[in-house]
């Protein structure tokens, strides 16, 4: 069993949960690979250590001194040393750090990326692994995406020749030699890339939280835990703004078929939420999860016979194009066809859209309605499950939800369903009270 674990920035934030992470680790002789974040949050009114590292950064820019806010960068980082009774210095570290804020190649993602790298050197020295600089081991192609080739040989090499290391995450080397940062969930495709390459059985994802919930907990008081979830219907809740792991923290274990683990550095005893390829555990409920956003429009477009028209739903999508604008969802009639995008793209350019959709499909008539919120209603188990549109609606209906979208994927995996801004809440909760609650 080899497993490689991944901590986020509340799970290094001082050394006492820099205790609790060794305490983990040690815990498992499997856990090997290690991949930390810069330290987070203390409590709630803290900052992070990146956001006082960008803000050295943006001091430094406009000409200011950024000593003052290094040596609080530099004091957070003391705090963990003494608290652990570390022998290493970062003296040397920051004197760099300070020199380059001063020198006149600046540039944001070195200075970013100092955190993990920090961190990195601080969680090596207490746990005895070795310590592994990612810009040594990945790699960024000219157009600043990862260069999966480079990245995979050099990474698997060296993995190779170290049986314990920690590895930091959220950067790497760019095309131009530079420090190169990821653009989201940096840490988490880090942690992803190396139990690829090191073939690892699990990859750990430590956080804050007991694993994801099966509704937001802003809008749900106390909703349920997720035991397991596909990687087909995290995509879907994350698509539709649910806070789990972004896709580019996926791809890599997902082609290897390694499962994820999403565990609680409070609470290491909770098993977690489990992402996997596929599973034969039947789900607790008939739905894995529900998420949704605000804001978003439909163009409603009518033409009589439109169905038999070769043609038509590509000259439509044309004005869009045209437009740089992109469609959410498009669900169709016989004589309508309605496309869903984000109102803060369409607003400015709604009459050019209307204008193009005429000159490239003459329809019938064009309609726009507005303050609109998409529902995702996600689960592997609706399919096996008579009656669960109807349930839905008639969880909307009792709870005064006038649905004004409906739109299901042929997998039978989801149900979106779209409804006004002001009644967003009350549908989420509507729906997980009678898949959940009913249950409970």
């Amino acid at each position: 069993m080899k497993k490689v674990v991944k901590f986020g920035g509340s799970s290094l934030a001082d050394s006492h949960q820099f205790e609790k992470v060794a305490n983990i680790i040690h815990s498992d002789p499997s856990r090997v690979y290690v991949i930390p974040s810069a330290p987070g949050k203390r409590f709630p009114a803290d900052t992070k250590v990146t956001d006082l590292l960008i803000k050295s950064y943006n001091t430094a820019v406009s000409g200011q001194d950024p000593t003052p806010v290094v040596d609080e960068i530099r004091a957070r980082y003391q705090e963990i040393i003494d608290g652990l009774s570390l022998s290493i210095s970062l003296d040397e570290e920051f004197e760099t750090i300070l020199n380059f804020l001063k020198g006149d190649d600046l540039y944001l993602d070195y200075i970013a990326s100092r955190g993990e790298y920090l961190n990195g050197r601080l969680m090596a020295a207490y746990l005895g692994f070795e310590f592994i600089d990612p810009y040594e081991v990945i790699f960024f192609n000219e157009e600043g995406n990862l260069n999966t080739y480079k990245t995979d040989k050099m990474m698997s090499a060296r993995l190779a020749e170290v049986p314990q290391a920690v590895i930091p995450g959220f950067y790497g080397h760019g095309k131009d030699d530079r420090v190169k940062t990821f653009s989201r969930g940096g840490s988490d495709v880090t942690g992803s890339i190396v139990a690829a390459n090191a073939k690892a059985d699990i990859y750990e994802n430590w956080t804050d939280v007991s694993g994801f919930l099966v509704a937001d907990p802003r809008i749900v008081k106390n909703p349920v835990p997720i035991h397991t979830i596909t990687y087909r219907e995290l995509r879907e809740l994350s698509y539709m703004g649910a806070s789990v792991l972004h896709e580019d923290a996926i791809f890599p274990v997902r082609t290897k078929g390694i499962p994820i683990n999403i565990k609680n550095t409070n609470r290491p005893q909770d098993e977690g939420t489990w992402i996997v390829e596929s599973t034969a555990r039947k789900p607790a409920y008939t739905i894995t999860g529900i998420a949704g956003k605000k804001g978003f429009c439909a163009t409603l477009i009518t033409k009589d016979m439109m169905n038999s028209e070769i043609g038509f739903g590509r000259k439509v999508l044309q004005a869009y194009e045209e437009n740089n604008i992109s469609f959410e969802h498009m669900p169709s009639g016989i004589d309508t066809m309605t496309i869903v995008v984000h109102e803060s793209e369409f607003l400015e350019k709604e009459q050019q859209v209307v204008s193009a959709i005429h000159r490239l499909a003459q329809p019938d008539n064009v309609e726009i309605e507005s303050d609109l919120a998409l529902i995702a209603v996600v689960g592997r188990g609706m399919k096996s499950q008579r009656g669960t549109a109807a349930r839905i609606f008639s969880a909307l209906a009792h709870a005064r939800v006038n649905v004004r979208m409906i739109d299901q994927g042929s997998s039978e995996l989801n149900i979106i369903i779209g409804v006004a801004n002001e009644d967003f809440e009350t549908a989420i909760r509507a729906i997980y009270d009678i898949f959940v609650l009913t249950k409970l």
